[in-house]
């Protein structure tokens, strides 16, 4: 079941309770609604998770820990999948993002940074800002509804896989004639 594959990467709630940054969350922290792992847990910390890692703002993983307590996900899983997001992967992501806000409005597409994709951005930002946006907004929602799919799906079907064995370890051997 993927709850055996997951728990093993996971970190323990009591390794939170002593972070002295951490003291404002201690009530919630000691939720175990945000550390179980259920289909709806796991599925919706994706969501989350993905969602914020497309976001082009700063404290992405204080925001995704935030909407993580707040609808009771897996806190763990929504924090860390904000990482999808990191210095080498955020330029290709930003810059993609542009891409689909442009396409969606309908405007033209600047020409591909030569320099930095940083340097690009904070150059052109008052000409893409809005195509930027809006991409990064659509993107991290189709991130969120297919990755909570694809996890359910998974989740049914290795929870269907673990039933059939059990049913077939309870049926009787064949005769033998």
């Amino acid at each position: 079941m993927p709850r055996k594959i997951i728990k093993r990467y996971l970190p323990r709630p009591e390794s939170f309770k002593d972070h002295a940054s951490l003291k404002f969350l201690s009530s919630h922290l000691a939720d175990p609604g945000v550390w179980t792992l259920t289909r709806n847990s796991v599925s919706g910390a994706f969501s989350i998770g993905l969602f914020f890692a497309f976001m082009p703002m700063p404290f992405q993983m204080l925001a995704a820990a935030l909407l993580a307590i707040f609808f009771r996900v897996n806190l763990p899983i929504s924090v860390g999948l904000v990482w999808v997001s990191n210095p080498l992967t955020m330029p290709a992501m930003l810059y993609v993002c542009y891409l689909l806000g442009a396409w969606v409005l309908d405007l033209p597409v600047y020409p591909s940074p030569s320099s930095g994709m940083m340097d690009w951005i904070s150059t052109q930002f008052r000409h893409i800002w809005k195509p930027l946006l809006l991409g990064c907004v659509l993107a991290g929602a189709i991130a969120a509804i297919l990755a909570n799919i694809a996890v359910r799906l998974i989740w049914r079907w290795q929870v269907s896989i673990s039933w059939n064995r059990r049913q077939q370890k309870r049926l009787p051997p064949p005769k033998k004639n």
